[in-house]
């Protein structure tokens, strides 16, 4: 930990080194080292050479460097989510999307499996799956490793993504400061299990990247979003307004502006890393890919940014005041109606599911053929089908398969017109 200090120390003092220009003191940078190392160290340094002072650079943690700047001790933060809906420091604070990156599931570079699916990857974190042969891989327990504090970036980003809540609570015992120490335990242990960013993990070659429902980690397959688990890296602001003074204030949209220069652009690919106007049409998807992951993991989707009617609470908030009033039998009548309501709905939706289960796997049954698929390490339910030129949706239907969980030797019913 000395050591460790000591290196942000220097890194700190050697972006510090020189006088100010026009007498401003310098821009203080706080953030994640994972947005350091992969791309302010060289935009510091290119700032400084376009004729700007140099920027005090702080690398820790995306939370560090947030509370720092709504504080008011950093002008700049780096980090790996956007902003967290319950923390009330991040409220009016500006994110500012500069680059995308990828969030990618690592292992040990000796462990046989090299990708899960979205679903199993769910029960991971939930604990459902706690062993590797459960995916394909050896009889050993999985160890989960992950950041300490849930709210840094690149922990919320996937927890969200996974559970549609970034503070979602997960299976994870062994816990590090950082993800710097979290890949360093992953890349002794074999059996491990954790996250990181692809600019972070590439060339690291005792980490092993997983693929995702058959979709490798790749700074393509980021860009075109085909890899799932991307997310955006920012730059966080307090609004002009309440800056300290109005040159510190300026000087902040310059720097801003400048993650737009053709030489950070040249910084950011250099890192592998995705220009955030290069892959505009993936902040459009963001919906779309956040219902599409709820759908493969089973879990119920989350719209924070709207209130959700609650009729229970309504009537029970009644209760409490008035419990014979007219108002307090109407809550309750509406809150008896919400739950027949979402029962109907239920079976509705369960009988749909069945017939279309059922005509996906009889239909036109005299006329086709069947071969059988022996599961190997590595397959998903997408791979296979891709290799076979059908569906996942006929892949369940056909082998009575509720979720994406396949085991290795098991055979798979492949019908053929």
């Amino acid at each position: 930990m000395k050591f460790h200090f000591r290196h942000l120390l220097a890194t700190a003092l050697m972006f510090t080194t020189g006088v100010a220009v026009a007498g401003l003191p310098p821009l203080v940078w706080r953030g994640d080292i994972t947005t350091a190392n992969n791309f302010v160290n060289d935009m510091a340094r290119a700032w400084h050479q376009a004729g700007h002072p140099r920027i005090t650079l702080q690398p820790f943690n995306t939370v560090s460097g947030i509370d720092a700047v709504a504080h008011g001790t950093a002008d700049i933060a780096g980090s790996v989510r956007g902003r967290a809906p319950r923390r009330a420091d991040e409220a009016n604070l500006v994110f500012t999307p500069v680059a995308w990156d990828g969030l990618v599931i690592i292992t040990n570079h000796r462990n046989p499996v090299d990708g899960l699916t979205l679903k199993q990857l769910h029960d991971i974190y939930y604990g459902k799956i706690t062993n590797w042969s459960q995916v394909g891989g050896k009889n050993e327990p999985i160890h989960v490793y992950a950041v300490a504090s849930p709210t840094d970036g690149i922990e919320f980003s996937l927890r969200r993504l996974l559970f549609g809540r970034g503070n979602q609570p997960v299976a994870a015992p062994r816990l590090y400061l950082s993800v710097t120490a979290l890949q360093k335990a992953v890349a002794l242990d074999p059996q491990s299990l954790g996250v990181t960013t692809l600019s972070n993990a590439h060339g690291k070659s005792r980490l092993k990247m997983l693929s995702i429902d058959g979709h490798r980690p790749t700074v393509n397959n980021v860009a075109d979003g085909s890899y799932p688990l991307y997310t955006p890296l920012y730059l966080v602001t307090r609004p002009a307004a309440d800056a300290s003074s109005a040159a510190k204030a300026k000087e902040v949209a310059e720097f801003l502006a400048f993650a737009q220069d053709p030489k950070v652009t040249a910084i950011l690919h250099k890192h592998g890393l995705v220009p955030y106007n290069d892959a505009l049409a993936l902040a459009g998807h963001d919906d779309q890919r956040i219902a599409d992951i709820a759908r493969e993991t089973g879990r119920h989707v989350y719209h924070h940014a709207r209130p959700t009617a609650a009729p229970g609470a309504t009537y029970a908030a009644r209760a409490a005041i008035a419990p014979t009033s007219k108002r307090t039998l109407a809550a309750h009548r509406q809150m008896l109606a919400k739950r027949e309501a979402d029962k109907a709905a239920k079976v509705r939706a369960h009988a749909a599911k069945a017939q279309r289960s059922f005509d996906a796997s009889h239909a036109d049954a005299s006329q086709t053929q069947v071969t059988w698929y022996t599961v190997v390490s590595g397959d998903t339910l997408s791979k296979i089908a891709q290799k076979q030129s059908v569906s996942v949706e006929q892949l369940r239907a056909w082998n009575h398969i509720k979720g994406n969980l396949i085991q290795v030797g098991q055979k798979l019913a492949i019908h053929h017109d």
